[in-house]
């Protein structure tokens, strides 16, 4: 007897055939490595992942690297394609139910990993443009506020208008999303405290900032969501040596009454819990965020 495989099965199966015959990259994106007007200190390169699996419009997310390829820009616009596990996570989230990487890791809790599948079986993962821009060492800067000011103006004028030119996202701001992992996880929350009206939704994985921030912080984004209604997403893990400050966070949103999601699923600080389930998460929740 023959079985019929519903559409999105097809399609799931298609991507794995291609990805197992040319690469991942070319199953789910179309990858442009582009050069963008800005200078030696903010950068100049973005990566962009434009999806070949839809032809529909979709939501635009732009996400910012870590400290580690902060020395190398073409390195950096890669990082998430070639060291955090962008394609692969996309991918697993296309052909759920999503399963872990290594049985040995341990990456994922298992109500959680049941949770996103159940999620995905009654809302199948439709799909993001992700725009991969260099991310400056703003740690080493001698004027911080300047160099976030300034790459807070080059992520908005180029990085997001070039990337809605390129491919077909949907172009309100409610439907573009900021995140970012460790240096990236803070930089993007001082672009969003730069550019509120710009961005529908923030996440952070594991974001790098210091405790003495908080207040601050949890203040600025109770006034962000109450004027924009921008969705908020704090992911950290339990081995991640910035977990406290972020669970800190999570606390003082909670007593301001600001809406938000926080994750900690089991895992330390480094690539292998991003290609297991770190990026993975964060792009499930954008996906539904943005939309």
């Amino acid at each position: 007897m023959t079985t019929r495989l519903p559409r999105r099965s097809l399609l799931a199966l298609a991507a794995v055939t291609v990805a197992r015959q040319a690469g991942a990259s070319d199953a789910t994106h179309e990858i442009r490595d582009l050069t963008l007007p800005g200078d030696r200190v903010i950068g100049r390169r973005m990566t962009l992942l434009v999806p070949r699996h839809t032809t529909a419009p979709v939501p635009l997310l732009v996400v910012l690297h870590g400290l580690g390829e902060t020395h190398d820009e073409r390195l950096g616009a890669r990082a998430w394609i070639d060291r955090y596990g962008l394609l692969s996570s996309y991918l697993r989230l296309l052909e759920a139910p999503v399963a872990r990487l290594d049985a040995k890791a341990n990456h994922w809790d298992d109500e959680r990993l049941r949770e996103l599948n159940t999620q995905l079986r009654e809302r199948p993962f439709a799909g993001l443009a992700v725009a991969c821009p260099y991310t400056p060492n703003v740690y080493r800067a001698t004027d911080r506020k300047a160099l976030l000011d300034a790459y807070a103006d080059w992520l908005t004028t180029e990085v997001v208008p070039r990337a809605r030119r390129e491919t077909s996202v949907l172009p309100a701001a409610r439907h573009t999303g900021l995140d970012g992992c460790s240096l990236g996880g803070y930089a993007a929350l001082e672009v969003l405290l730069r550019k509120p009206g710009e961005f529908g939704a923030w996440g952070s994985v594991q974001a790098a900032f210091g405790a003495h921030r908080i207040a601050s912080y949890a203040e600025r984004l109770r006034e962000i969501q109450a004027r924009h209604g921008t969705h908020l997403h704090i992911e950290s893990s339990r081995g991640d040596p910035f977990r406290a400050v972020n669970e800190a966070l999570s606390r003082e949103l909670t007593r301001l009454g600001v809406k938000h999601a926080l994750e900690v699923p089991p895992g330390p600080h480094d690539q292998p819990f991003l290609r297991d389930s770190g990026t993975a998460l964060m792009l499930a929740w954008h996906d539904r965020a943005l939309r």
